[in-house]
């Protein structure tokens, strides 16, 4: 599934439409360059947990929870230098918990990612408009067979 945004509005949107279908133990996989959305979408699946706090990239924490209809795991792994290190946090008992877990850069620990999840992938489109992006989506696993269309 690929959408075109063409501002932080539609990225937020489809985040959001994500994070309210999102069920207990969802895992989902963000992935693009520095400065593509990926926290914009991740804010936009916060609000669809109704979740209220401000979210910020845990770049340095590596992950930032929050409550709401379900709890969220945010992930940022970019400055992870082996997945050893992220291990060591617990990464299991966040991604087989009964939250949703989004992580950043998670193609930086592809070893530690289960089968089923969900990949975002979102790149810039070139051109004249800076905020213009491309999102592909893909359902990885028979768990998301439920979700058959978003729809901005």
């Amino acid at each position: 599934m690929e959408f075109i945004c063409k501002n932080i509005e539609d990225t937020f949107k489809i985040g959001k439409m994500i994070g309210e279908l999102c069920n207990p133990a969802d895992i989902i996989c963000l992935n693009g360059d520095l400065g593509t959305g990926k926290t914009h979408l991740t804010k936009g699946i916060a609000e669809g947990l109704e979740i209220d706090d401000n979210i910020t990239s845990p770049t340095f924490n590596i992950v930032n929870e929050y409550d709401g209809r379900l709890k969220l795991y945010h992930f940022d792994v970019y400055r992870v230098n082996d997945p050893d290190e992220i291990a060591a946090i617990g990464f299991d008992e966040y991604i087989f918990g009964e939250g949703v877990s989004v992580i950043e850069w998670s193609n930086l620990i592809e070893e530690l990612i289960p089968y089923e999840h969900i990949e975002i992938n979102i790149e810039k489109i070139s051109g004249n408009d800076i905020h213009k992006r491309k999102v592909s989506i893909t359902y990885v696993g028979k768990r998301y067979d439920y979700i058959k269309e978003i729809k901005l």
